[in-house]
């Protein structure tokens, strides 16, 4: 049974950081470009970051370039967000999502991040 599990989520007041976390389980992780999303109630859902299977490179939306990290552990099969420097526009429910090819799609329930004084 495939299994993405999201944690670190909470309250932080701007200027603060978090790490989120995605535990995956049920597939070969290490075959899967991973990828964090992002969702709030008045807007769809947004692409934040990638990272390739073997974590060679990563990519990044432009509004969270030099704030954010994604990397991952394919020993742990885990995949990671590092959250620095958050802005309240960053508050959003985080999502982790597994990709291999067209097909093979699957996501997590996501964590709620809230940025605010």
């Amino acid at each position: 049974q495939v299994q993405l599990v999201e944690s670190g989520g909470g309250l932080v007041q701007p200027g603060g950081s978090l790490r989120l976390s995605c535990a995956a389980s049920g597939f070969t992780f290490s075959e899967y470009y991973m990828y964090w999303y992002r969702q709030t109630p008045e807007q769809e859902r947004e692409w934040v970051a990638t990272i390739t299977s073997d974590g060679g490179r990563t990519m990044y939306v432009d509004s969270v370039k030099g704030r954010f990290t994604i990397s991952r552990d394919n020993a742990k099969n885990t995949v990671y967000l590092q959250m620095n420097s958050l802005k309240p526009e960053d508050t959003a429910v985080y999502y982790c999502n597994a990709r291999r090819g067209l097909f093979r799609i699957y996501w997590g329930q996501g964590t709620q991040v809230t940025v605010s004084s």
